[in-house]
């Protein structure tokens, strides 16, 4: 299992709609639409030394996402991010820590799909944790699954959505095949990403990236592909099939639980040689350098 409970996250504080709880006190109504529906959009925000990285552009798509379900009542940047600084402050939290933000359409007056039953606006949920990057450094193994991502004529990508069902069956599948993650395809038959991070495929010192076909539209990924611009790393977006994986003399994965992470086996195909290549080891060490930096003082 890549993620481990951290005993510093026993008495954590979470934020729902300006009220800070205790982790295990109940503080979601049955009545939200993310309970009955997994109708929720979120972001995964990652805090160094007080300042949490890519924050205007993670507001900015859970915005996004927001307005394509057709949110009411829709919190402001600055309301969200006084709900982070509260929340980190109210749990002595200042670096190493992964923010799990939630936006949903709110609580209905009785349960429904229907959305006029929505009318009291979005609930803002701010769950902080004490929690290192997830993944081993010796390099993943991923199990190509059977369950497709879906693309936008089923549910589009663009939609930062709350619904993981599809993710979390494919990780369910990695896990039965012995593997770390899952790595999933698009409904072509083309690599679109794995049940939890982007992908890369290092080939000729060159990076190559699926197209946000049937994943979304990753903040970590946009950021390395602007970082090996910078660092005169050639990168491409397009299709990629399952074979150049296999082939290619590096694999590794972006997100920003797990940050850079490279991967050695797919579907019991050693990639390269077998460990965290020199490509990776150089975008994960640029990547970490600016996270540190540049992100938005919040404490």
């Amino acid at each position: 299992m890549l993620q481990r409970y951290d005993q510093r996250n026993a008495d954590v504080k979470y934020w729902v709609n300006g009220v800070l709880r205790h982790r295990d006190e109940p503080g979601i109504s049955p009545f939200d639409s993310v309970v009955q529906g997994g109708d929720g959009v979120w972001e995964g925000l990652r805090l160094y030394q007080g300042r949490i990285f890519a924050l205007d552009a993670h507001l900015a798509r859970l915005r996004r996402s927001a307005a394509a379900l057709g949110f009411a009542a829709v919190p402001s940047d600055k309301e969200i991010t006084d709900a982070l600084t509260e929340t980190l402050r109210a749990n002595d939290m200042t670096d190493g820590v992964h923010i799990r933000l939630t936006l949903t359409r709110g609580v209905k007056v009785t349960s429904g799909m229907d959305p006029r039953l929505n009318q009291s606006g979005c609930t803002l949920i701010v769950l902080a944790e004490h929690k290192a990057p997830v993944y081993d450094t010796a390099g993943l193994t991923l199990a190509t699954a059977s369950v497709r991502r879906p693309g936008p004529d089923v549910l589009d990508p663009k939609i930062h959505h709350n619904n993981l069902i599809n993710s979390i069956l494919a990780k369910m599948e990695a896990t039965v095949a012995g593997a770390d993650d899952a790595l999933m395809l698009d409904g072509r038959g083309f690599v679109a990403e794995t049940n939890a991070t982007h992908l890369f495929a290092v080939t000729g010192g060159a990076l190559a990236t699926p197209r946000t076909v049937a994943c979304p539209e990753g903040i970590t990924r946009l950021t390395v592909l602007a970082l090996a611009a910078q660092a005169g790393i050639a990168a491409v977006e397009r299709d990629i099939s399952l074979a150049e994986m296999y082939a290619a003399d590096e694999v590794f994965c972006t997100g920003t639980m797990g940050e850079i992470a490279g991967v050695t086996v797919i579907d019991g195909r050693t990639i390269g040689e077998g460990g965290i290549g020199p490509v990776t080891r150089r975008v994960a060490e640029i990547y970490l350098a600016h996270a540190r930096v540049s992100g938005t003082p919040v404490l």
